[in-house]
């Protein structure tokens, strides 16, 4: 561009020194109006050289927006795929647990049905309407709680003849559950006992229990599904302050049960299943 000039320029000299006025005037509007041009197209050069940085420059920002947008299309896809296999080994994880709690609660329901039999059977047996004996079911099992006066003589361990009838219709419940324990539980009043050769009422307790399992054995029950429990007089129903109430305290408590044993490994191997997701 300043070749241009100074070459328009030393024209302009030139022909200064060989045109008229008017000629030169001439020449010089033309120069002008070609300078004019000149500066025009630089500016619209400088204006597109600038559109083409900023459309290169927004054409690369875009390439690497596509670029990011394929890889994380790609791992998008990575992800999907994991997650519906999380998904799906999630949902037969639930499937497993649900069955395994199904069966739990089968178990627990097939208990409770043989529960309620026991106590449909016992109260056929036994008879529901001596108020001296209560047949019902208390925390998941069946007892008979059986007034001392029914079943011994003041004082004594020894079992009565009306007692031995009384259990035999027991006995006859309790064979017919072979998978069923029973436990005797001799209860006393708080009237301290001492007779040789038993030293208090927790020998007495025990001993009334022992001598019923006796009875019970004698009727037939497999010694296997026998408990003998004492709990003396530190469990009453009611306050000993009255010779009545003394009298309802003095009692012996059987109570049929499933083997805890099996019952409680079934429970326990199948909540151990549960927390470990096994089958």
């Amino acid at each position: 561009m300043k070749k241009l000039l100074i070459l328009s320029f030393s024209t302009l000299l030139l022909l200064s020194s060989c045109v008229s006025k008017k000629e030169y005037a001439a020449l010089e509007a033309k120069q002008k109006e070609t300078q004019d041009l000149l500066n025009t197209a630089t500016v619209k050069l400088n204006s597109c050289l600038a559109d083409k940085a900023a459309i290169t420059a927004r054409s690369t920002a875009l390439e690497e927006q596509i670029s990011d947008l394929r890889k994380n299309n790609d791992n998008l896809q990575v992800l999907s795929a994991k997650g519906a296999s999380n998904i799906e080994k999630t949902l037969e994880s639930l499937k497993e647990k649900d069955l395994k709690i199904t069966r739990l609660q089968d178990a627990l329901t097939k208990k409770d049905s043989v529960t309620l039999a026991i106590v449909t059977s016992l109260k056929r047996e036994v008879g529901i309407n001596d108020p001296d004996i209560e047949i019902n079911v208390e925390k998941g099992v069946v007892f008979i709680s059986i007034a001392d006066k029914l079943l011994f003589q003041s004082g004594s361990y020894n079992v009565t003849s009306k007692a031995k009838d009384i259990l035999a219709k027991v006995a006859k419940v309790v064979n017919s559950k072979p998978d069923f324990e029973c436990m005797v539980e001799g209860h006393t009043d708080n009237v301290p006992y001492r007779k040789e050769p038993l030293l208090d009422n927790w020998d007495l307790s025990v001993k009334r229990s022992t001598s019923i399992i006796r009875v019970l054995q004698e009727l037939g029950v497999n010694p296997a599904q026998l408990i003998a429990a004492g709990r003396a007089d530190y469990v009453p129903l009611v306050s000993n302050d009255t010779a009545e109430n003394r009298a309802t305290n003095r009692r012996t408590r059987i109570v049929v049960l499933p083997k805890i044993d099996q019952f409680y490994d079934m429970v326990e191997k199948e909540m151990k299943n549960l927390s470990t997701g096994t089958n």
